[in-house]
């Protein structure tokens, strides 16, 4: 299947496993890219770039395929050594990343330079008319189904993806919600050149994560999903858990004098003890809605050939027929 998206990143299925974090290592990355997709590095969850540069040397000796590198762009107490990040990125041979979080323009000249496309993430159309005005290649619109960030707009992307589409001259593909070869072609149907997916890449048998984690996702239905830390605009969607149930109670309480340092304990540095350990109850935790369509634990190639081969029918075959 070839798209816009397909023939900038040199890839054979326009499906991308978004940057997740302790989730997106080198053997995450690999096993989506040789199964014809594009399998993302975390860069921030790399202690260094040094450690960066490692983990794609790791990779690149588990595909020849392209990889991508996420890199998020928050302000935080320490603010990661970014121009680091980027010259690994470069020296590693890297010809993809995706940028998430604050604006990426002062980072854009470095990475073009290098013959590096830029998908950036949105939540909203009008940050994607600005993704597309500072010069990234593409953009991942993020609907209000997907996990962690959702934005603050609360747009599906049965609106968003068509209002993208109308809006953009940019490829751009659709991410929240996407699991099987249903999702693909809805997202085509709607303007997009491919889907990102996160949770559903989650439960494969070479995500590197706690069993405990893709166990927990198998069970969940699109109903164990909850928003936590909106009174902070810094919405995520999360699995319901006791440390959520502590942050929502806190939140509660608080109402509008509630801050971060109130609930910090359940949100900040959980991500190791959770996705590593598996201490289901040790943090708050992403997780998409799309959990509700997932009921197996493929290998990343039998999920992306599942998911190629049903959309293939579902164009050839009930679409063509309803066509006619």
């Amino acid at each position: 299947m070839k798209t816009k998206i397909t023939e900038m990143f040199g890839i054979e299925h326009p499906i991308i496993q978004g940057g997740m974090h302790f989730v997106g290592y080198a053997e995450m990355a690999a096993a989506v890219s040789n199964a014809g997709g594009l399998g993302i590095i975390t860069g921030l969850t790399q202690r260094s770039p040094a450690d960066l540069a490692n983990e794609i040397s790791r990779c690149k000796k588990m595909t020849s395929k392209p990889i991508g590198v996420n890199l998020t762009f928050l302000p935080t107490v320490t603010t990661p050594d970014y121009p680091g990040y980027i010259q690994a990125i470069i020296d590693g041979g890297v010809k993809v990343v995706e940028t998430a979080g604050n604006n990426p323009a002062q980072w854009l000249p470095m990475l073009h330079d290098a013959g590096i496309k830029v998908i950036h993430k949105c939540t909203s159309v009008r940050h994607s008319l600005k993704a597309q005005s500072i010069g990234c290649d593409a953009v991942s619109v993020d609907g209000f189904e997907c996990a962690g960030h959702p934005g603050e707009d609360d747009i599906p992307n049965f609106i968003l993806l068509p209002r993208a589409a109308d809006e953009l001259k940019i490829p751009f593909v659709a991410s929240g919600g996407m699991a099987d070869g249903r999702s693909l072609v809805a997202a085509l149907a709607l303007g997009a050149d491919g889907v990102n997916m996160g949770t559903r890449f989650m439960a494969t048998k070479e995500a590197p994560i706690h069993e405990n984690v893709k166990q927990a996702i198998l069970k969940a239905t699109e109903l164990d999903m909850t928003l936590v830390m909106r009174p902070l605009r810094n919405t995520e969607r999360v699995l319901k858990n006791a440390a959520v149930e502590r942050v929502m109670a806190k939140e509660k309480e608080l109402g509008s004098k509630i801050t971060f340092a109130d609930i910090a304990e359940d949100v900040v540095g959980v991500y190791p003890k959770i996705m590593l350990e598996g201490q289901m109850d040790a943090g708050a935790w992403s997780c998409g809605l799309v959990a509700g369509l997932i009921h197996d634990i493929p290998t990343c190639q039998e999920l992306v050939d599942r998911i190629m081969n049903e959309a293939n029918g579902i164009i050839r075959e009930r679409l063509a027929r309803f066509a006619g």
